[in-house]
């Protein structure tokens, strides 16, 4: 095989293969309708055209017959006049058109049998394409149905296109949700560990959070002991201290300096 012949043969079948996927059976079977309706029509139009040249037909022969009839009233007047070469006449022209008139039956016969044919043949046809049209419209329904049944099929197992999508953008999304939570959490991380700084320099250690907190406790506990001191008059605040945050503890009485031995000068004897 040539490599022409084998290129064309490609072609082809893929020519095939995308025809199918774009033919819907729905439009071909509309099509198919629409073309029988129109052959109908044209069978239809030949019915009558038929029927037009009988009756055409018929109305030259009814007037030739008239016109026969009328040439022997004319014979049979001129022979009593005793004009028999006018009645000759007459009679040869009757005899004329005698002819033609039976040559228009002839006609008349051919035609009304085509019209007979032809009548038949289109009350045949409107039968076919009505059962074609009831069959089209039971395809359509069952393929509509088919169809339909197949997207949901393929919706609840996932292997549809649109549902594949949706999965993916799930998928997509749920693993940046989990990749920003790891990332979070190795960040808290890293900053309680004291191995990555804050860049706000708001930063602090467990010690120095627990050395504020007590601070601030202290500092509330004096508040407080003032207040009550006000309230009543004379008692005197009592000062915590920050070794044992939270407990009250009595004023130490103040020491006396220690006097210190003066301390000999260098020519004094020791």
């Amino acid at each position: 095989m040539s490599i022409f012949k084998r290129m064309s043969t490609i072609f082809k079948a893929k020519a095939n293969t995308a025809l199918d996927k774009a033919e819907d059976p729905r439009e071909t079977l509309d099509y198919s309708y629409q073309k029988q309706l129109e052959l109908l029509q044209k069978v239809r139009r030949g019915v009558a055209d038929v029927a037009t040249s009988r009756k055409r037909v018929e109305l030259q022969a009814s007037q030739l017959q008239a016109q026969s009839a009328k040439l022997q009233e004319q014979a049979q007047k001129a022979l009593s006049m005793g004009r028999e070469d006018l009645a000759r006449e007459a009679l040869t022209r009757k005899s004329g058109l005698q002819g033609q008139i039976d040559d228009l039956t002839a006609q008349h016969a051919q035609l009304q049998g085509e019209e007979e044919k032809l009548t038949l043949a289109s009350q045949r046809l409107q039968a076919k394409v009505e059962s074609f049209r009831t069959r089209k419209e039971t395809i359509k329904a069952t393929y509509t149905a088919a169809e339909a049944q197949t997207r949901i099929n393929e919706a609840f197992s996932g292997i549809s296109e649109e549902m594949s999508d949706v999965g993916l953008a799930v998928q997509r999304a749920e693993d940046k949700t989990q990749q920003m939570q790891a990332r979070a959490g190795a960040i808290d991380e890293l900053l309680a560990s004291g191995a990555l700084d804050d860049a706000s320099g708001t930063s602090k250690d467990n010690i120095t959070l627990e050395l504020e907190r007590m601070s601030s406790n202290s500092d509330v506990e004096n508040e407080l002991a003032a207040l009550k001191a006000q309230i009543g008059g004379s008692e005197a605040p009592k000062q915590l201290s920050q070794d044992a945050p939270g407990a009250a503890q009595p004023a130490q009485p103040a020491q006396q300096p220690v006097q210190q031995p003066a301390r000999p000068q260098d020519g004094d004897v020791r």
